[in-house]
């Protein structure tokens, strides 16, 4: 929607989602695959965290950490996958300006902290591997809150500015997102002011933050291996590939839908502008929903605990 020209002077009141525009008929085969994703999400994350809490085997620091990620995957399906729903099945397009700029913090500060996760993660699982009698006195509940501290510091401080500056900016005319969700360069460039900083804090801080975590995480993955490869006692190796193999496939996963992401959106006149948008939507709910699963299926602990809780149930 676009305010009549002679009010170019007057500031809009709210947005509109406009999804798929150039590519409509996506809403119909996406609205159910989404659907099934973010219900598949939700209850797989709810079932992991009711088992660790039950759990009292599973009262350990990595655990603790696997139910801190399952924490972030849920907010952050909830603050994007609902109003994408609601925008295909009944067309309800309008946001808010507060509920468009928190979500659009919300987007930016949980996906960080995702990130700074799976670096916690992966230093885990290096101290595990490759310094396993000290595993015990390094990675403590202690290291794990002061980790969580970190992670939701560093991050909920770091992309504060994120909202704030696309919401200082005066919006008047245009208010019609050409995206599903409020991201930051969708909204800010409907300003009538210039929006450098945005862009520029956008850039530097998404490569600060996910650029240093992918960084470090490969980096101590690359010790693993090396580590691995010099056990001798025979199914060494494969035990301890199998006590990481799980995290790293999550973050391999993690890095290659947002690389994608990035590079379609650096490429945007290649591709259809549909494309990042869907990406960007996929992002928020495909993890979600393998990051469970993947840990229960690869994890015995995890599936000795949900087979207990069950039989307890019935």
């Amino acid at each position: 929607m676009i305010l009549p020209s002679n009010s170019s002077t007057t500031e809009v009141s709210e947005f509109f989602l406009n999804c798929f525009i150039r590519s409509p008929s996506w809403q119909c085969w996406l609205s159910l695959p989404l659907s099934l994703l973010f219900l598949l999400a939700m209850g797989a994350n709810a079932t992991l965290l009711i088992t660790i809490r039950l759990e009292a085997s599973l009262h350990e620091p990595m655990y603790y950490l696997l139910s801190l990620l399952s924490l972030l995957d849920i907010v952050l399906c909830l603050t994007v996958i609902p109003k994408v729903l609601l925008i295909f099945w009944f067309d309800l397009r309008p946001i808010s300006f507060s509920a468009c700029f928190l979500q659009m913090y919300i987007m930016n500060c949980f996906l960080a902290m995702e990130s700074c996760t799976f670096l916690v993660m992966a230093y885990d699982r290096y101290v595990a591997i490759c310094h396993p009698l000290r595993y015990p006195s390094i990675i403590t509940d202690q290291f794990v809150a002061k980790a969580a501290i970190f992670i939701v510091a560093r991050n909920a401080l770091a992309t504060v500015p994120i909202p704030i500056l696309s919401a200082r900016l005066h919006y008047c005319q245009h208010n019609v997102i050409e995206n599903c969700i409020c991201a930051n360069l969708s909204v800010s460039k409907l300003s009538c002011n210039d929006v450098t900083i945005n862009r520029l804090y956008q850039f530097a801080g998404g490569w600060t933050l996910l650029g240093s975590d992918l960084i470090l995480i490969f980096l101590s993955y690359s010790f693993i291996l090396r580590a691995v490869l010099r056990l001798k006692a025979k199914g060494a190796a494969a035990k301890a590939l199998s006590t990481c193999g799980s995290h790293f496939i999550l973050i391999l996963f993690f890095s290659t839908i947002l690389l994608v992401f990035v590079f379609t959106h650096v490429a945007k006149k290649r591709v259809s502008p549909d494309v990042p948008i869907l990406l960007n939507v996929l992002h928020h709910v495909i993890p979600a929903a393998l990051n469970p699963i993947v840990y229960g299926v690869r994890t015995q602990e995890i599936k000795q605990g949900i087979l207990k809780l069950r039989s307890m149930k019935w």
